[in-house]
């Protein structure tokens, strides 16, 4: 006759083994099962180099039409006017071309601002690939967006302070609020020269063309140490 200690400690034995597998299968049997990784949501930086940034959330709608929500599989960024070459380039194109990350402050004639770590391309990079006609006098760029918005600003700023093309802000891609797929990083302009949506990029040797603002009493120069309005 087994003694009732040993069948007791067999027993306990037993339960405590059974407990320590099933643990150990919830917390790792799963992921033996599957080889699919985990897709984790981004989240996008607060600090860049020692100095602070405002969130994606601090800009205020104040678009003309509302956010635009564009079909990235039909999109074609289009690149024309005064150029040797018109080209149309698909959102991949873009991004495939030397992308920069620069810190710069958005300040709205509303009264507010947001300082940002944008990602994006020089225009002048693109500008360059379709080729302007100096000799036809491009000294202007037209910024044309998917809600009909329009502005501009001249090539010569564009090439002398680097101006993005941006795609990603605070380490994110642009939501569809803030521009996606482009918006312009007008460095120290006022907002409303800052094009979200961009879907053509059109060479000019207009520089009194007036955009949705500027046809409306805004500065067409826009610097911020000047008032916005003429």
């Amino acid at each position: 006759m087994l003694d009732k200690k040993k069948v007791f400690n067999l027993v306990l034995g037993i339960i405590v083994v059974l407990v320590v597998a099933i643990v150990l299968f919830s917390l790792f049997g799963n992921n033996s099962l599957s080889s699919e990784s985990v897709q984790l949501t981004a989240s996008e930086i607060r600090e860049y180099k020692g100095e602070n940034l405002s969130s994606i959330r601090d800009f205020r709608e104040n678009s003309i039409s509302g956010p635009q929500y564009v079909d990235i599989n039909t999109y074609k960024l289009s690149i024309s006017g005064l150029v040797e070459n018109e080209l149309e380039l698909t959102y991949d194109q873009v991004l495939n071309e030397q992308s920069y990350d620069k810190v710069v402050t958005l300040y709205c004639v509303e009264g507010w601002n947001a300082k940002i770590l944008w990602k994006g391309v020089l225009l002048k990079d693109l500008i360059d690939k379709a080729g302007p006609l100096d000799g036809e006098g491009a000294n202007t760029v037209i910024f044309k967006a998917a809600d009909g918005y329009t502005s501009s600003l001249p090539l010569a700023y564009l090439y002398d302070h680097n101006i993005l093309l941006a795609y990603n802000m605070n380490s994110l891609q642009l939501l569809p609020e803030r521009g996606f797929p482009f918006q312009v990083v007008a460095e120290s302009k006022w907002g409303y020269k800052w094009v979200k949506w961009v879907t053509e990029i059109k060479l000019s040797n207009d520089p009194e063309y007036k955009g949705f603002w500027e046809s409306r009493g805004y500065s067409n120069l826009a610097d911020l140490d000047d008032y916005y309005y003429d």
